[in-house]
């Protein structure tokens, strides 16, 4: 497919949507709408019955508008306006951020499309183990933010009667599974 023409419709802080003129492989032509938002990192924070309270995950559950729900989620997120740092930085700034805990090992696991027939934004997902604990720097749209401990087998349970519905979570955990053999 090949793009003809690009405008941006809409833009704010965090997204930006174009509409792209393009050519098609039959020569026909179209319009393309493409959402554009910065990559972003989700964390996976484990713990084991040698550096925690036992085998299990930290998870963070806050309000999300476009859903009009509360969701539980792994820690994610892009760089503030004006940010920037590697992929790994980002893990580590949005672990702290949103948990209070710091990485003493962080592992890539992968990357992913986030919706690609829709947008341009990437996800890239890090296991944290080692975790110590330290001071949340909750941003002002997460003032509603709680974050918990749960066991593995309460998540598995959350993923599977759908307490756990993010999709990026998911993905995530996917990745974690394919890299441990699962």
């Amino acid at each position: 497919m090949e793009q003809l023409e690009s405008r941006v419709v809409y833009a704010n802080p965090w997204i930006s949507v174009r509409e792209d003129l393009v050519r098609r492989e039959d020569g026909t032509t179209g319009v393309y709408g493409v959402v554009d938002k910065p990559d972003f990192c989700v964390v996976l924070p484990r713990t084991t019955p040698a550096d925690g309270p036992g085998d299990g995950w930290w998870l963070v559950e806050q309000y999300r508008y476009p859903v009009r729900a509360r969701r539980w989620e792994f820690p994610q997120g892009t760089w503030p306006a004006g940010g920037s740092g590697s992929l790994e930085d980002l893990a580590r700034a949005e672990l702290a951020e949103e948990t209070g805990l710091r990485a003493g090992r962080l592992t890539p696991l992968g990357s992913f499309d986030l919706a690609a027939g829709l947008a341009s934004q990437r996800g890239h997902a890090w296991l944290a183990e080692e975790l110590l604990p330290g001071e949340q720097r909750l941003e002002e749209t997460e003032a509603d933010l709680v974050t918990r401990w749960v066991p593995r087998e309460e998540l598995a349970a959350m993923v599977g009667d759908g307490r756990v519905v993010d999709a990026v979570s998911l993905a995530a955990l996917t990745l974690l599974a394919a890299r441990e053999g699962r």
